[in-house]
């Protein structure tokens, strides 16, 4: 009897840290867009549904323009804000001007304003994102008051059908976005 007891507590305490990791916030690291201007990208992202992509090495960037472009273009996830962020912490920081400009050259004026570069807590914000492999892009969503309702990482193929279903099925988030799925 004892030992279902504990089996109980167990699943519940799981069911519980699931809820808490899914409802967690973003960090509050100011970062600078690649059009230059200081952001909180979690104040950014407030009072509107937003997506997140996040690179977190030079590998992952290629992959986290695919799902930018992606994102943008579904209309179904029109109405949602889109973010991108690079995290140069570990960069040199004589090489961080080369790289931002590297990253510009390709991006309209809108989409480097949307583009946010972080150099300093990256332990936070791979936490934020539940990082485990640096060369892919991670994704969160993040609903009108800043929590996190989905994450996700890797290619678009698979990944942007599963986005738009969490955005689809989640009715407070579909109602906040004005989804039409």
């Amino acid at each position: 009897m004892i030992r279902w007891v504990w089996l109980g507590l167990l699943f519940a305490c799981a069911a519980q840290s699931q809820q808490v990791c899914l409802s967690q916030t973003l960090p509050l690291t100011s970062g600078e867009t690649l059009s230059g201007r200081r952001v909180l990208l979690a104040e950014a992202v407030r009072q509107q549904p937003a997506v997140i992509i996040a690179g977190f090495s030079k590998d992952a960037g290629p992959a986290c323009g695919d799902w930018a472009t992606a994102v943008r273009a579904d209309t179904v996830l029109a109405r949602i804000s889109v973010y991108q962020m690079a995290m140069l912490e570990g960069a040199p920081g004589l090489l961080r001007g080369i790289i931002k400009s590297s990253m510009r050259k390709d991006l309209s004026a809108s989409e480097q304003d949307h583009f946010v570069i972080f150099t300093q807590d990256e332990k936070l914000w791979r936490s934020s994102f539940s990082v485990t492999a640096d060369k892919d892009p991670w994704v969160v969503l993040i609903d009108a008051t800043g929590q996190v309702r989905w994450r996700g990482h890797g290619a678009t193929g698979y990944l942007e059908p599963l986005l738009k279903k969490r955005c689809a099925n989640n009715s407070r988030f579909a109602v906040d976005c004005d989804f039409q799925v």
